[in-house]
């Protein structure tokens, strides 16, 4: 049986009141940012203000920009943030096929990424693969630090003060992971269709194996955490997100919060009536969002036409060059999906959706038709819907299995007396 010990991450050693954590919080999610907006943002002086950033500063978790000169004043502005590398964190997708993992920073961006395939579906068997990918990912950013690192790591890396050392696995903040079904209290997966789970301690089980924190979630609702707290739509207090993929999910974030309930994970997005002409599901449901937008629908009307079987990168291809049975299909996809939204946008009154997962390609191929049914289903004078496209595709999943780990040690986090 393998064993990774880490040793207990700095983040989780410190002791801080509520007003620190939601400094914390804030310049997380909005550095670099000024102490002026920081004050206005929370209510604090001044002084309260330098009080309290004094010991993030000094343990190295905030950074000062470079001086600035400030409006009309003249005085200097030394904006506060993140040093995006105090910390790692590791999240990982758990599918009824395989696991996929990456390491990432305090921001959910990732460093290191890998996936292995599942044997089976006994909890064992599946915590043997997690414990597997998580010492492949700590081996992927070790050899990271000391060689080559893709781009966009370098240039991450470059960007931030002080040392910079991924796979430092000291300063690993926990461990987040993500799965489709229902989840209690971040600790137990009460309910998991693929897997064929029911009440499954999993945390604990993994914590015995890796002697980290392990929080686990929705796939979704990590997912629209991770929108929420580092997506394009995080300055907004209001938004939904909507996941196309395997299935269809929907996240939805209310006065700065992620909404979620005991039927959450329940997939209740997946079979809304989207198109009474459309292809059943496999419940038997006609034209629902899952029957109109998931790969697996998609690729089976386009195979169907075509009279041979056909990968959802192949549909887009043709669809991009006219080719008619896909581009009806597609064409028939962008029009639920517009529609979906404007179901959301209509019922809930977000100005903003977010749309992610591995089958956002549709939107390069069905924007413009998914905009144009999304704006018929509105009142012509009701405000514009801003649609952000996550286009990171699968990998959007491991990232919002790492927020929920990175939400979790905030809320974990201390400060020294």
């Amino acid at each position: 049986m393998e064993r990774i010990v880490v040793k207990e991450a700095r983040m989780t050693q410190l002791e801080l009141g509520d007003s620190a954590r939601e400094l914390a919080r804030e310049v997380l999610i909005h550095g670099p940012i000024s102490r002026a907006e920081l004050g206005r943002r929370l209510g604090l002086s001044p002084a309260s203000l330098t009080r309290l950033s004094k010991p993030f500063l000094d343990r190295g978790l905030f950074v000062e920009a470079v001086e600035a000169v400030q409006g009309a004043t003249g005085r200097p502005a030394r904006p506060l943030d993140v040093r995006v590398d105090a910390q790692w964190f590791i999240g990982i997708k758990v599918t009824g096929e395989a696991a996929y993992g990456a390491l990432t920073d305090l921001r959910a961006t990732a460093v290191a990424q890998a996936s292995r395939e599942l044997d089976g579906h006994d909890v064992d068997a599946v915590v043997d693969v997690i414990v597997g990918l998580v010492g492949e990912l700590v081996g992927a950013a070790g050899s990271a630090s000391a060689g080559p690192m893709d781009a966009a790591a370098s240039a991450a890396a470059s960007d931030v003060a002080g040392p910079t050392a991924p796979g430092d696995l000291s300063d690993l903040g926990g461990i987040g992971l993500s799965i489709g079904g229902n989840v209690t209290g971040q600790r137990v997966v009460t309910r998991a269709p693929f897997l064929g789970w029911r009440d499954v301690p999993l945390a604990d089980l993994l914590e015995a194996r890796l002697g980290v924190p392990v929080d686990l979630e929705n796939d979704v609702t990590a997912l629209t955490t991770a929108e929420q707290w580092f997506g394009p739509a995080r300055a907004h207090d209001a938004f939904a997100v909507v996941t196309v993929g395997a299935g269809v999910g929907y996240g939805l974030v209310m006065h700065d919060r992620v909404v979620t309930t005991p039927d959450t994970g329940l997939g209740l997005g997946g079979h809304l009536p989207l198109d009474p002409s459309g292809p059943p599901c496999l419940d038997g449901h006609r034209g629902c969002s899952t029957a109109m937008l998931a790969i697996p629908s998609i690729c089976a009307q386009v195979g169907i036409a075509l009279g041979r079987e056909v990968g959802y990168d192949e549909v887009l291809e043709l669809s991009a060059a006219g080719h008619p049975a896909a581009r009806s299909v597609t064409d028939a996809a962008g029009r639920a999906l517009g529609r979906m939204m404007g179901y959301i946008a209509n019922l809930t009154m977000v100005e903003s959706i977010v749309l992610s997962g591995e089958g956002v390609g549709l939107w390069e191929v069905a924007g413009d038709t998914a905009l144009a049914a999304l704006a018929a289903d509105r009142d012509p004078e009701a405000t514009p819907v801003e649609v952000f496209v996550d286009s990171a595709g699968f990998s959007s999943w491991a990232r919002g299995a790492a927020a929920v780990a990175i939400q979790a040690s905030l809320a974990r986090l201390r400060l020294p007396a």
